[in-house]
């Protein structure tokens, strides 16, 4: 339901008139026109081309099984959530195996392993879902970057060749999170950044893709209870009045930062008016236009916030609308044109997927997945017509036609690796889609 919450510290929720919206933001970032990503070009970065989960038009598989429209398959040695990310013919992923952080190198076209490269040791993992290698590579150009939990960040080419080596914690402080690392590097322009939301010592870092040498370094240190203050969400780009920002959620706050210098641009607290201690964030922000989608509470809420008057220092007039019945705590939502999709986190809401309108916050449609007794961890994808949402046992259940009033579950589609935990995302390439579980990378199509 889409109500008005009780009078909170540090902001009031409201629900305000929405905006126009715009383009998708990347479009002015990347000069990608909106909607016209294909996810054939390429997947560079954790959520996409588009930072939103939508991999455009295409003809996507809906049902396949083991022995059915699976291209190829590979094993994966050791333990690793990271989402793949493909440039050109190549898919890319980390994994620890044997005490190694581990870049992995992967033929699209037939699943064979072109290059295996070392950066640094694994820290292994504190839970049970996670590891040292959950954050998602990033491309650009003709290098690829790895991140891991030990601290270690590595940028390669695609020939398996070091660039440069760097240990972030050993430069700028320890790993204070309670859990595995989970955020991934983000590129924006000019710089590849590293948000570090944690329990003391917080800031967003900026280096220089072609060195590493660092570029700036801002503190993110604000308050928030025990836990909350731990985030494992990954921030995103988004312009706002013609400048490249960057949105991060966290610690009971969205933060926007000019992403030339890291100079804070607009700041909104009150995510946790109870000051729970447990509100740590998983799932992250997404963006459109001048909107920020912000689940939050454990899966329990959801505030959409406008960029242009945060930074116009409106305070609660920037929030667009908020709902307590709806969210998503691990996977990230995706945006596909007016609506956002929500993979429900919480108890009450687990499996539960909601399509809810961008502009006015209300449910435009809503279905349940068949339920396991494993939990949802991978983020939703959309390609085509269709959601496709992954559970930790590896099945993944097809949604849609989106462009229909009321989408449905078309097909549940298992595949031999159901040992849990997966928790990477699908992606889509071409008209196929790569999906990592445990033990294995596949590539599903016709």
């Amino acid at each position: 339901m889409l109500r008005l919450p009780m009078p909170i510290p540090d902001f009031a929720f409201h629900l305000r008139p929405a905006a126009v919206i715009c383009g998708l933001v990347l479009a002015s970032l990347t000069g990608i026109e909106p909607g016209s990503a294909l996810a054939g070009d390429s997947w560079p970065q954790w959520r996409g081309p588009n930072q939103n989960g939508d991999a455009g038009k295409g003809d996507y598989p809906i049902r396949w099984d083991e022995q059915t429209n699976v291209m190829w398959k590979t094993s994966i040695q050791g333990k690793g959530g990271s989402t793949p990310v493909v440039s050109g013919a190549t898919a890319y992923l980390t994994t620890g195996f044997d005490g190694e952080n581990r870049l992995v190198a992967i033929s699209i076209d037939d699943g064979t392993e072109k290059w295996t490269k070392t950066i640094g040791a694994d820290r292994g993992l504190k839970h049970r879902k996670g590891g040292g290698a959950n954050p998602s590579p990033v491309t650009k150009d003709d290098l690829v970057y790895a991140y891991f939990r030990s601290g270690d960040l590595g940028c390669v080419n695609s020939e398996g060749e070091i660039q440069w080596q760097i240990n972030v914690q050993e430069e700028h402080g320890p790993d204070r999170l309670k859990w595995d690392l989970g955020t991934s590097l983000l590129m924006t322009q000019r710089a590849l950044v590293i948000a570090v939301v944690q329990e003391g010592d917080s800031y967003l870092l900026a280096l220089d893709p072609k060195t590493g040498d660092q570029l700036w370094k801002v503190d993110r240190n604000l308050e928030a209870p025990a836990e909350a203050n731990d985030s494992y969400a990954t921030p995103v780009s988004v312009e706002v009045a013609g400048r490249e920002a960057i949105a991060v959620l966290g610690a009971d706050h969205l933060t926007l930062h000019d992403a030339a210098d890291g100079n804070l641009m607009g700041k909104i607290g009150g995510l946790n008016p109870g000051q729970r201690t447990n509100f740590r964030s998983i799932a992250s922000p997404v963006v459109s236009g001048d909107y920020v989608v912000c689940p939050y509470s454990r899966g329990e809420t959801v505030t959409v916030f406008d960029t242009k008057k945060l930074v116009a220092g409106e305070g609660n007039e920037s929030i667009v609308w908020f709902r307590d019945d709806v969210g998503s705590d691990v996977p990230t939502p995706a945006i596909f044109d007016d609506q956002v999709i929500f993979v429900g986190g919480s108890k009450k809401q687990r499996g539960t997927v909601s399509g809810v309108d961008l502009e006015t916050g209300k449910t435009m449609w809503s279905l349940q997945v068949p339920l396991t007794r494993h939990d949802f961890s991978s983020s939703p994808l959309v390609a085509g017509q269709y959601v496709y949402v992954t559970g930790e046992e590896g099945t993944t259940h097809v949604i849609g036609p989106l462009d229909e009033e009321s989408p449905r579950v078309i097909s549940s589609n298992s595949l031999g690796d159901d040992e849990p935990y997966t928790t990477a995302s699908p992606i889509a390439i071409g008209d196929s889609l790569i999906i990592r579980t445990k033990s294995n990378l596949y590539r599903i199509g016709s």
